[in-house]
């Protein structure tokens, strides 16, 4: 039977070993693209055994956040700081069992926060529950990546996992499109100046995926992975924060080395509950909310409870969330703010985008 993760060891070991620059681009391409194919084939062979389907766990809030990192780093810790959960805290690896959700309430959005067991380097492999832990986050809104200021290593690992289980944080859809035809070959244009990637990589890289006749557009400088992403188009993209645990167990001096290495978004001790109130505000900055301002026919609107929305979302959004009649009941509706051209407008669409403060009144059948 074929190994596929040692071939891919031997495929990652041969890039590391080589030198980027523009005489080897071309060969680095070909071989990021083979790794690609033999993950594939090997994700293959484990969803035909019937393992790590992942957990089921039931979404609620406004958005779902989890907190991602190795046994011990402090999680069930920071979940009961952030929410009103009470998770089983230990000073031992592996405390956490099973998912356990909490929910932390914010300038009115209500954020769902699960706590899920830790992972280990081959995680995205199947070592552990790995592959049901990230199974997790492909559909989470945001991912917190927290890290014990006394393993700064372990952030690497995690990315690592992370990339290899379909998730890119804090990154875009890139802008590639790829339609396939039936013959004339691969036909490439271009609306930008390609750094990255030549005409000759892109061309080699489609035809180790089989695909011989396409017409290929892209937008934006690619490099080869994200050319490659485009093409499997099974990626996950989830903003994430990076987050440093337990830095009242560290000098300033590491703390600064720490700093320095893996450039976190925040530094904490979810034990003492240093910086937690500034952890909630950045994970409400990064959901990237809005609030829209319900308002019935012929009354005043509610200023003072918003319904919590990401940002641009649609009447069709707001409609979904209050009922699940209301889009096939939905006749017009007014607005007033930002997103119209004068206050009381009629729509009568429900892809119109909404901005933030607007006062969106619902006529329904």
């Amino acid at each position: 039977m074929v190994d596929y993760l040692e071939q891919i060891k031997q495929f990652e070991d041969e890039i590391r070993k080589t030198q980027y620059n523009k005489a080897t681009q071309h060969h680095i391409g070909l071989v990021k693209a083979k790794i690609a194919k033999l993950r594939e084939a090997h994700e293959k062979r484990q969803a035909s055994k019937g393992g790590g389907q992942g957990y089921a766990v039931r979404k609620s809030g406004d958005a779902t956040v989890v907190l991602l990192g190795y046994p011990s780093v402090g999680k069930s810790t920071l979940l009961n700081k952030l929410t009103d959960a009470n998770s089983p805290v230990g000073a031992y690896a592996f405390t956490t069992l099973t998912v356990i959700p909490g929910l932390l309430e914010h300038k009115h959005a209500k954020i769902q926060i699960l706590d899920v067991p830790g992972i280990v380097m081959g995680a995205a492999s199947g070592k552990g529950r790995g592959k049901e832990v990230l199974a997790i986050i492909r559909s989470a809104d945001l991912i917190i990546i927290l890290i014990d200021v006394n393993a700064p290593e372990h952030y690497r690992i995690i990315r690592k996992e992370v990339y290899d289980s379909h998730v890119r944080v804090n990154q875009s859809k890139p802008d590639v499109k790829i339609k396939k035809v039936a013959r004339g070959g691969i036909k490439l244009g271009t609306t930008v100046k390609l750094t990255k990637i030549d005409p000759a990589t892109i061309k080699s890289v489609m035809q180790e995926f089989k695909l011989n006749n396409a017409d290929v557009l892209i937008r934006e400088d690619v490099s080869v992975d994200r050319f490659i992403d485009s093409i499997e188009a099974n990626k996950h993209y989830i903003p994430a924060i990076t987050v440093v645990n337990k830095i009242d167990m560290a000098t300033n001096d590491q703390i600064k080395k720490v700093r320095e290495k893996i450039k976190p978004d925040i530094m904490i001790s979810a034990e003492q509950s240093f910086h937690i109130n500034e952890l909630k505000e950045l994970i409400y900055k990064r959901l990237q909310f809005m609030n829209i301002y319900l308002k019935e026919p012929g009354k005043e609107a509610d200023m003072k409870i918003p319904l919590v929305m990401k940002k641009a979302s649609t009447i069709r959004d707001v409609c979904e969330k209050l009922h699940r009649d209301f889009v096939q009941k939905f006749k017009f509706s007014r607005i007033w703010g930002k997103s119209v051209k004068f206050s009381g407008q009629k729509i009568i669409k429900l892809d119109h985008k909404l901005m933030d403060n607007d006062i969106l009144e619902l006529h329904l059948r």
